[in-house]
């Protein structure tokens, strides 16, 4: 059936594909990649003889249009990102509106993202959370730093690991050193690792050894002051 499918690919462990992803990969007849050698492997890892065609941030606005004729045509086409769930901090997002838009039905299929085993294992309220992608690299990193330091909710970052100790810092900075926090790398790699601790701790801990790899960092929002001030005639009344 001619639509579009969005289709998550495995963040580490290739073993992380699901079954129905190998299926959908494997009967449309084009496949979108962020990058078409990382995509090559894992479909030559799965058994699926496809060549996919490249589509990623600096030309899918040229392409949108043209793919999305291509659908209309008759033709199913699966996106796929390096990593994950397209339009998660990954192209995807304009392929999916220009679909939405001209009326082509699109089928997101759900698999692997870091955010969500980073967030559950965490240890930090998972019930209410908010996602921020990759915070601004300069223009406009402050204001949102400054803006998130009265979150109540749980927040998730992802990091590069040059910016990682500069990110914690500036979380400090503005939600002091003593606020819970929980950074995760290499998700289901060999070295995934999940460090727990105050942003204080954990600057310290980045401060002696060199991050490496792909980071998730998940910071607990700000805790609500619990108010109750009791009136003083009631306590004299109480004490007497």
């Amino acid at each position: 059936m001619s639509k579009l499918y969005v289709v998550p690919t495995p963040i580490g462990n290739l073993d992380d594909i699901t079954v129905r992803a190998v299926k959908v990969l494997s009967e449309v007849d084009l496949i979108l990649a962020e990058d078409t050698r990382t995509t090559s492997f894992l479909l030559r890892h799965l058994g699926i003889d496809k060549k996919p065609v490249s589509h990623h941030k600096f030309n899918e606005h040229a392409t949108v249009q043209l793919i999305a004729s291509r659908i209309e045509s008759g033709q199913s086409v699966a996106l796929v990102s390096d990593a994950g769930t397209p339009g998660i901090s990954d192209p995807g997002f304009l392929l999916v509106r220009t679909c939405v838009e001209r009326g082509i039905e699109v089928e997101t299929l759900p698999g692997a993202t870091a955010l969500i085993p980073a967030l559950v294992q965490s240890g930090l309220p998972s019930d209410r959370f908010c996602f921020e992608g990759f915070l601004p690299h300069k223009k406009g990193r402050a204001k949102r730093l400054a803006e998130l330091a009265g979150e109540p909710r749980t927040m998730i970052f992802y990091e590069s690991p040059y910016r990682v100790r500069k990110t914690l810092e500036q979380l400090a900075g503005v939600m002091g050193e003593d606020r819970e926090v929980s950074v995760s790398r290499e998700l289901t790699k060999k070295f995934e690792e999940t460090v727990r601790g105050t942003l204080a701790e954990l600057i310290a801990h980045f401060s002696v050894r060199e991050p490496k790899g792909e980071f998730v960092i998940v910071v607990a929002g700000r805790k609500e002051r619990k108010e109750r001030e009791s009136c003083p005639a009631e306590e004299e009344q109480t004490n007497e």
